[in-house]
């Protein structure tokens, strides 16, 4: 999958996320589980650009685990608004599972990859940090 079309993908959830916390029940529970939904289905896209300026693999790696992290605690807030039945639109909330589940399964995979090719790299040594063993 291409960068672009999974950037597409994170910002199409996002907005999904919106629209189903604009629809939930307002009610105490509604509440509460709107502003995470929000905070946690919106996070993704945005940890995911960050990660493209990241300033090492290392830097890469850890922002890709925020986006994976982000990414579950959206889909266990999903289930948990499905199962206490505080949304009407049930076929958003379904496709919005359906959704997480899948660029949760995209993310492991990234970062796999991602740690694999890390661990393969050879480390750099600055020119201060070699030590001459005939001194």
């Amino acid at each position: 999958m291409k960068r672009h079309d999974l950037e597409e993908r994170l910002i199409a959830f996002a907005v999904l996320s919106i629209e189903i916390a604009g629809r939930l029940s307002d009610t105490k529970a509604g509440e509460h589980l709107s502003g995470q939904l929000l905070r946690s289905g919106t996070s993704p896209a945005l940890n995911y650009g960050e990660a493209q300026s990241g300033e090492s693999r290392k830097d890469f790696i850890h922002k890709i685990k925020i986006v994976l992290k982000e990414l579950r605690e959206t889909g266990i807030c999903l289930k948990i608004i499905d199962r206490a039945r505080l949304c009407k639109a049930e076929d958003k909330i379904k496709s919005a599972i359906l959704e997480s589940n899948e660029l949760i399964s995209i993310f492991v995979k990234s970062v796999e990859t991602a740690q694999k090719k890390n661990s393969l790299q050879k480390p750099y040594l600055h020119k201060s940090s070699i030590v001459n063993p005939c001194s």
